[in-house]
């Protein structure tokens, strides 16, 4: 399965870029229909507002695609929508553009979309980039998984890219992503100040004097004295710590 892959990563560089412009093509035939759509929206419809949004969001969101299938922006889409990152595969765009496709095929339903009201040329063009749509969101989906080999951690995003030295770029985009998320957080500022104060420890040293001289002879004249007896040991408080 292994060599099975690996074959598959010379001509999957070419599919996979062939399947790439035809994404292109596609979601610019989607803007196209979408901008046929709110025009004729405007005219017919009573409630065009919320149809002119839905067009408007359609267009919006197949920009936004088209950019994500060029090679720019690489950092930005790694670190914000990883599943457009070449981390990910192209599970994520397949559903989005089957997702457009149906929106553009279920408009055809209403007044304002209708083949009465665009004409045969224009509701030709609506038809077709919603059908051609789905069908390329269906094929990113299976390439996804055709072209990836989840042992070496090698996505179809990065055989679309690198080709067949795909394998030995892994290492290097991962150790790029981790130092993207560690001088993320090594270089944040916007922590929050901490309200417990620990005390300040004043180090303070204890000045001990010399040894001081004693005469030997001060303390002999307590020797033998009566002034001076021994304490007697039977009144110890020792000896009455029990009746305490």
């Amino acid at each position: 399965m292994g060599c099975f892959k690996r074959s598959l990563a010379g001509p999957g560089y070419i599919i996979l870029n062939t399947l790439r412009v035809m994404n292109i093509i596609a979601l610019l035939a989607v803007i196209a229909a979408s901008s046929v759509m709110l025009v004729k929206t405007f005219v017919v419809s009573k409630f065009f507002f919320f149809d002119a949004v839905s067009n408007v969001l359609t267009a919006g969101l197949s920009l936004f695609l088209i950019v994500s299938e060029l090679p720019l922006f690489r950092t930005y889409f790694s670190e914000c929508w990883p599943l457009l990152s070449l981390s990910s595969g192209f599970v994520t765009l397949g559903g989005l553009m089957v997702v457009l496709g149906v929106n553009i095929l279920g408009n055809l339903n209403k007044e304002a979309t209708s083949q009465e009201s665009l004409g045969m040329s224009f509701w030709q063009i609506v038809i077709s980039s919603g059908i051609i749509v789905s069908i390329l969101g269906v094929a990113n989906i299976f390439a996804s998984f055709i072209f990836r080999n989840r042992s070496l951690g090698v996505t179809s995003r990065m055989v679309r890219s690198y080709g067949a030295v795909a394998p030995h770029k892994v290492d290097d985009i991962i150790r790029s992503k981790s130092d993207r998320r560690r001088s993320f957080h090594l270089g944040r500022s916007d922590t929050l100040p901490s309200y417990h104060t620990s005390p300040k420890v004043v180090e303070t040293r204890m000045n001990i004097s010399a040894p001081v001289n004693v005469e030997q002879g001060q303390f002999a004249k307590f020797k033998g004295s009566d002034e001076v007896q021994r304490p007697d040991l039977a009144h110890h408080p020792a000896l009455y710590g029990q009746r305490i």
